[in-house]
């Protein structure tokens, strides 16, 4: 099945008790076994409910994985997957990726023995010559929050296969319906749903999904035992979200594409990072790894930090907020919102500055939307 068809239908067949169509909340604690020893096919909701059940279905499907799992939030997904490495391990990790995970990795893997280093991954000889003996894990993220820079991942793969070691990709800004890092080789997939997947600014919520059962066993196992996983009315709320993830995600490419081209000519923004854009370094890479492009993008204002207040304080339509990926547009300022718990020497060396703004575009008209852009740089 196509796969706007599998998001509506993938796991969520009709109820077998009373023929729902929606797959109901059980919004239960816990099941009653079918005899002393024997427990049904579901016994305590931390361990497997079935509406969360349906979601992960749903997710192994769309990302054409395997075996998926739905987590509380996109960092307890960050958290659960990283529980694969141990005291000793390596980890390379790209450079520019989202100040949660740097801040998870600086925090609290380093505390517990985990090494790593912050390797710039589209240059694949660097990444080759980062490997160590110990070297487990190779971290990506594409396109990158903030910066919006494209990663090779079947380079990156190869290398890692080549190597003995596990991929991680964050796809969040892409979601499954524009880039399938599987497919291109990718061990694990890990998903902030709290965006594009639920798309109503509503629910937070993480995902991993992968292929191989071993993996999925051990990511079974650290979920239940860690107690990380999604809460039944939560996971209704995205699967009733991801119905619609096809069509949402077109028209936040539409609106996206429409405003970074408007931008890219405005004589007070100084420059527009948006992989869909000809100009955009991996332009190429991108018509050839993605379907499309979501609809969230950055740009520098020309004049700095002051110049960018001045846009963010007088946006109407656009709402100063953190997160993305919502029906509504947001916009915000990553130095001090999404990356402040980045250390600012690190946030300057990758190109995070203090005239950078990162929008959501919403699915709004995109009339609208240009206007209140327009009208908030006439105050730059």
């Amino acid at each position: 099945m196509h796969f706007k068809t599998r998001a509506i239908h993938a796991g969520q067949a009709p109820d077998p008790h009373y023929g729902a169509v929606m797959t109901p909340i059980y919004q239960t604690s816990t099941f009653a076994f079918q005899d002393v020893n024997h427990p049904g096919t579901f016994d305590y909701s931390r361990s497997g409910n079935p509406t969360r059940q349906a979601l992960e279905e749903c997710l192994a499907s769309l990302e054409g994985g395997t075996h998926g799992f739905a987590f509380a939030t996109g960092m307890a997904a960050v958290a659960t997957v990283l529980e694969l490495f141990k005291q000793g391990d390596h980890l390379i990790v790209h450079d520019d990726i989202y100040g949660g995970t740097y801040r998870y990795l600086v925090s609290i893997s380093q505390a517990h023995g985990v090494t790593f280093d912050f390797i710039n991954l589209r240059d694949i000889p660097a990444l080759r010559a980062a490997i160590k003996s110990n070297t487990r894990g190779i971290w990506t993220e594409t396109p990158t929050n903030p910066l919006m820079n494209l990663l090779d991942l079947e380079a990156i793969s190869a290398v890692a296969k080549e190597k003995g070691c596990l991929t991680i990709c964050d796809n969040t800004f892409s979601s499954p319906y524009f880039q399938k890092p599987l497919d291109l080789g990718i061990d694990i997939v890990m998903h902030s749903m709290t965006k594009y997947i639920n798309g109503h600014s509503d629910v937070v919520a993480g995902a991993l999904i992968v292929r191989n059962a071993e993996i999925a066993e051990q990511l079974k196992f650290y979920q239940n035992a860690m107690g990380t996983c999604l809460g039944p009315f939560d996971s209704f709320l995205v699967l009733r979200g991801i119905k619609t993830l096809g069509l949402r995600m077109e028209e936040h490419q539409r609106n996206a594409l429409a405003l970074a081209a408007w931008l890219e000519d405005h004589p007070k923004i100084e420059r527009v990072l948006h992989p869909g854009l000809p100009g955009h370094p991996q332009h190429a890479l991108s018509q050839r790894q993605m379907s499309g492009h979501g609809g969230t993008f950055s740009f520098r204002v020309r004049g700095g930090e002051e110049e960018a207040f001045r846009l963010l304080r007088s946006v109407r339509v656009f709402t100063l907020a953190p997160s993305l990926g919502g029906v509504e547009s947001l916009i915000g300022y990553p130095w001090t919102m999404s990356h402040d718990s980045m250390d600012e020497a690190v946030r300057i060396a990758v190109g995070i500055t203090r005239n950078l703004i990162r929008v959501s575009v919403g699915l709004e008209h995109i009339d609208d939307l240009i206007a209140d852009l327009q009208q908030a740089l006439a105050h730059v």
